[in-house]
């Protein structure tokens, strides 16, 4: 039985991210709910980049035949760590900032639609069984500390 559990994993973060994307996309101004749900996508989005390149992009950059994939998709999360710490610092109630979600939206809604059809595929082939267990146990255990942290931390310029 194939161990697709770290797939599995993600494309749940995926699912619930899209979702608060959504949601948010349908606030305005700077209302409660805007506030509230932007904070939880950005803690969200923070913690699973974090445990997601802590676990199988280490392993994807180690190996020859995936490292270019992982190297792209760390440069997409910067991208997006970026334009979360723009979001941070803008006046939500600003027509600016919808613009601005909107790109970042777009960017990763790209980014996680490339991992899924593209990249997941690509791995779980080229991964044995034990080293896809390995990886969901490591993105498991990290997802609840990042979480933690990501409370704490400001994305992209917005941490200085």
């Amino acid at each position: 039985m194939a161990d697709e559990r770290i797939f599995e994993d993600l494309i749940q973060d995926h699912n619930r991210q899209r979702d608060l994307l959504e949601r948010i996309g349908e606030t305005s101004g700077d209302s409660d709910d805007r506030r509230t749900l932007f904070e939880e996508l950005r803690v969200e989005l923070q913690a699973h980049a974090a445990a997601e390149e802590e676990s199988l992009y280490a392993t994807m950059l180690a190996n020859p035949d995936l490292r270019d994939d992982a190297r792209h998709s760390v440069s997409e999360h910067k991208e997006v760590d970026d334009m979360l710490g723009e979001l941070v610092e803008m006046d939500m109630a600003a027509s600016g900032w919808l613009t601005k979600f909107k790109t970042m939206r777009d960017r990763y809604l790209h980014h996680i639609d490339e991992e899924e059809e593209e990249m997941f595929p690509a791995a779980s082939k080229d991964l044995d069984e034990a080293t896809k267990a390995k990886l969901a146990a490591i993105f498991e255990k990290r997802k609840p500390k990042e979480l933690e942290r990501a409370e704490d931390e400001m994305p992209g310029d917005a941490r200085e």
